[in-house]
C-alpha cells in the first residue's frame, strides 16, 4: 500500500437483516486469517457459498467445486473483531454485538450454519411428534449467550447438552419452544436462509398441521 493512503473495504459496513445474516454465518462456519486481513467462509453447500455473498453484496472469483469464499478486507476484518469475532475462535466464542433489532436475523445465519432441525414420531406417546432446532457450539460460553440472549427475547430457556464425543455443546429447543423460535427466525419478510434447511422444517410440521 502507498504511504498516505487508507485500504479500501469490499463490504459496506451497516447493519440491516442481510448485513447481520452474513455475521452469523461467519460466527458459525467462518473464520478470519491470523494475518488480519483475509475473511473465510466455508461451506459444502452452494446455496450457502451465494447466500453467504449476496448478503455482503460482494462477488468473489471461485474455483470450480470450491467450497469456500476467501476475500481480502482489512476494514471489514478489523470491524469483524468489534463484534467479537477474532482468528481461531472455535472453543474461545463468547458474546457478539449484535444490534437487538437484528439478532434473529443473525441467528438465522448461525442456525443455517451450525445449526439443525429433527423431527420424530415418539414410540412412547400415541401420535405424539416430537421436534427440535438446535444449535451447536465448540464454546459452552458462546452457546450460553445465545441461550441468553434468546430468553431476554422469548422467555423460553431450552437445555444444553454436549455430544457423544464431548465436543460441541447442542443447545435444543423442542416443540412449543420450538415454534416459537422459528417463527421469528423466519420472519415474514426474512430474506436468505439455506432452502433445504427450511423445506425439511415446513414438511415435519406440515405433518401434523402447522407451518411456519
Amino acid at each position: 500500500m502507498k504511504r498516505g493512503t487508507r485500504p479500501k473495504g469490499k463490504v459496506k459496513i451497516l447493519w440491516s437483516p442481510q448485513f447481520a445474516y452474513a455475521i452469523g454465518l461467519i460466527a458459525s462456519d467462518g473464520c478470519l486469517s491470523p494475518n488480519g486481513r483475509h475473511i473465510v467462509f466455508v461451506s459444502e453447500d452452494t446455496e450457502q457459498l451465494i447466500n453467504f455473498m449476496r448478503a455482503l453484496n460482494i462477488t468473489v472469483a471461485q474455483r470450480k467445486n470450491s467450497n469456500r469464499v476467501q476475500f481480502s478486507d482489512v476494514l471489514f476484518y478489523r470491524f469483524l473483531l468489534t463484534t467479537g469475532l477474532m482468528p481461531n475462535k472455535s472453543k474461545i466464542l463468547a458474546q457478539l454485538n449484535i444490534p437487538t433489532e437484528y439478532f434473529f436475523d443473525f441467528l438465522r445465519g448461525s442456525f443455517d450454519g451450525d445449526g439443525s432441525f429433527y423431527s420424530y414420531w415418539d414410540p412412547r406417546w400415541k401420535s405424539s411428534f416430537m421436534f427440535y432446532t438446535t444449535f451447536v457450539s465448540a464454546s459452552k460460553a458462546h452457546i450460553l449467550w445465545i441461550q441468553e440472549q434468546i430468553f431476554k427475547r422469548l422467555k423460553i430457556r431450552g437445555h444444553i447438552t454436549k455430544d457423544g464425543r464431548g465436543i460441541t455443546y447442542q443447545l435444543k429447543y423442542a416443540k412449543a419452544d420450538s415454534l416459537k423460535l422459528l417463527g421469528r427466525m423466519y420472519y415474514p419478510g426474512a430474506q436468505y436462509w439455506l432452502s433445504r434447511k427450511r423445506l425439511k422444517i415446513e414438511r415435519a410440521l406440515g405433518r401434523v398441521g402447522l407451518s411456519l
